[in-house]
């Protein structure tokens, strides 16, 4: 089993950036694909971006596309996600999770491990 902690949310104004990362234990992440998941005060979990074991591949919802980029180094048993240009729709508890490699998941149901969340908030 795998365990997640996230690091780096904040807050921060319109148009600027952050960069968040997963650190994973117990087991390294090399094994998983990993994603990062969203969720805005109510609202349901809305998936961000998935990333493959190895790096090569990599999914990413509309929303955040061309702002957001998700990057891993399994030497650091660390996951990244990069966020820039930010909105104030992007406000919420980011959430890495991880599951066993079966394509790019793209719905939050589908992965089996999550972190505990860190929060973004970007003012207008």
């Amino acid at each position: 089993q795998v365990q997640l902690v996230e690091a780096g949310g904040g807050l921060v104004q319109a148009g600027g950036s952050l960069r968040l990362s997963c650190a994973a234990s117990g087991q390294t992440v090399s094994g998983y694909t990993m994603g990062w998941v969203r969720q805005a005060p109510g609202k349901e979990r809305e998936f961000v971006a998935t990333i493959s074991w190895s790096g090569s591949r990599s999914y990413y919802a509309d929303s955040v596309k061309g702002r957001f980029t998700i990057s891993r180094d399994n030497a650091k048993n660390t996951v990244y996600l990069q966020l820039n240009s930010l909105q104030p729709e992007d406000t919420a508890v980011y959430y890495c999770a991880a599951t066993r490699p079966v394509g790019l998941p793209r719905r939050p149901t589908e992965y089996d491990y999550w972190g505990q969340g860190t929060q973004v908030t970007v003012s207008s």
